[in-house]
């Protein structure tokens, strides 16, 4: 068998089986030893049964044959042995700490203070309550069986049960939406069909009102203790009154402002920083050690964009690794917990046959530019045009080869920028879909609005590429049907 092993979202492997493994346990020995990989994971796969999205590897027999693509999940564990140096240089994504040289990989050495999941679950896990409550709701589960009859909950049971539900939200979202938080309510009574409350038209109306209650209520305490991620919205007294600027996600960021990892501060966090400027002054840099310290200075990255919006020009100024190819791969992976390239290609390779016989369809309401441009799209060049910088707030420039000849020849494309703000922060990048990803990525690292004029574009990358957010704008919804 031949396997794609998607280790972290820059190390990617390719691994060859003399034989298909006996067991999932057998695989997983097998992946350990050929990659150097710690126990303590699980393995995803790719399943062609619902269009390769993943699925948890539980049987070998749901592995597809002859190849195969699979993901790893850490549990707790570094990916890779770290007393086996030999191994550190053949995996990108290794780095070592300067005090005790132990490798590990950004996807399973994510601090505590970040959250490890991609999206809402699609089925919300009820947590375990105290031992009292779980008999008390297994014996009331049982006579509701029999009778129908719900549970009178005494409100002792009822707090503990809203506590356990609204941390376990927390670790998700700090900010669910609305059907989110329907999804947790259906989820407690489907669970325990006890809870159902009589009269109503779900039977689980009231628990969604006790549970955004609740949920505010958390929040609150978590703001006085300092929690960043509430704390950024509390209101401000001005001389003109009480104002606030909300600071929250708006586009499924799993991470948006977490606090500092255990035992830093601002102070020693900026001293990190000083070290990745020093060393991206030199003619070669140490990647591992750029990526070690953009992990670790994160959540002070992320105060800075989110509660100060500074300029992007100020922010390369500061932040200069922000904008390498990799680090807006893994910026963006640490917001989000997504593959920024590998998710965006996928549904490219996608989307793009049923976008087009969509855009055929309707050529004449487009008129002649969108028929022009398809029959470029048929001649395999996009041909887009060039842009100077000034201007442009948020835009990709093609730079294309300096061509007398006849108009009907294609130009050379040469170069692929990136604008933000009139000015070009990453270029030389290879084709236009990575440019496109690599903006995107960037407008969640600088936490920058999407352009009006473009709102729907991005709305469509974000939550039909990207499978980032949950309900869709009207028209979004419509173009999503149509190609689902």
């Amino acid at each position: 068998m031949l396997l794609r092993v998607h280790i972290s979202p820059t190390n990617i492997r390719r691994v060859e089986l003399p034989e298909r493994p006996a067991s999932v346990d057998h695989l997983k020995s097998f992946l350990s030893e050929t990659l150097q990989l710690k126990s303590g994971f699980s393995l995803q796969f790719e399943d062609p049964d619902f269009n390769n999205e993943l699925c948890n590897l539980n049987d070998i027999k749901e592995l597809p044959a002859p190849k195969a693509t699979l993901k790893v999940l850490w549990e707790a564990s570094p990916p890779l042995d770290s007393t086996d140096t030999s191994s550190v240089s053949s995996l990108d994504t290794a780095s070592m700490t300067s005090c005790q040289n132990d490798v590990q990989s950004p996807e399973s050495s994510v601090s505590r203070n970040l959250r490890s999941v991609e999206q809402w679950p699609s089925t919300f896990n009820i947590p375990a309550f105290s031992l009292d409550v779980e008999l008390r709701l297994r014996k009331a589960n049982e006579i509701y069986q029999q009778t129908k009859k719900p549970l009178n909950v005494p409100r002792d049971m009822k707090c503990e049960i809203l506590d356990k539900i609204v941390q376990a939200i927390f670790e998700i979202k700090a900010y669910p939406d609305a059907y989110e938080v329907q999804s947790v309510a259906s989820a407690l009574v489907q669970k325990h069909p006890c809870l159902a409350e009589p009269g109503k038209r779900t039977g689980w109306d009231g628990w969604v009102m006790s549970i955004k209650f609740k949920l505010g209520n958390y929040r609150a305490k978590l703001r006085e203790a300092g929690c960043s991620e509430v704390s950024v919205n509390t209101k401000r007294k001005s001389h003109e009154g009480v104002t606030a600027t909300i600071k929250k996600p708006k586009r499924a960021e799993v991470n948006f402002l977490p606090d500092h990892p255990e035992g830093q501060t601002d102070d020693s966090l900026e001293e990190v920083r000083l070290i990745m400027i020093d060393e991206m002054k030199k003619k070669r840099i140490d990647s591992a050690l750029i990526q070690q310290k953009m992990q670790e200075t994160f959540s002070l990255r992320r105060k800075e964009v989110v509660e100060i919006q500074p300029l992007v020009e100020e922010i390369r100024e500061r932040w200069p690794a922000l904008f390498l190819k990799d680090e807006i791969c893994m910026e963006f992976f640490r917001i989000s917990n997504v593959d920024l390239l590998e998710k965006f290609n996928m549904s490219l390779e996608k989307y793009t046959t049923p976008l087009l016989k969509l855009y055929r369809k309707r050529t004449d309401a487009f008129g002649e530019e969108m028929k022009t441009l398809l029959d470029k799209l048929d001649e395999q060049d996009t041909d887009p045009e060039d842009h100077s910088t000034k201007g442009v707030k948020i835009g990709i420039l093609t730079v294309v080869e300096d061509d007398v000849a006849a108009v009907t020849s294609l130009p050379t494309v040469i170069n692929l920028a990136i604008i933000l703000e009139e000015a070009i922060v990453l270029q030389d990048i290879t084709d236009l879909p990575a440019a496109f990803a690599y903006l995107f990525g960037l407008l969640y690292a600088l936490n920058m609005e999407y352009p009006k004029e473009l709102k729907y574009t991005f709305e469509v990358i974000q939550k039909i590429f990207m499978d980032l957010g949950g309900t869709c704008s009207a028209r979004v919804q419509s173009l999503k049907s149509k190609l689902c």
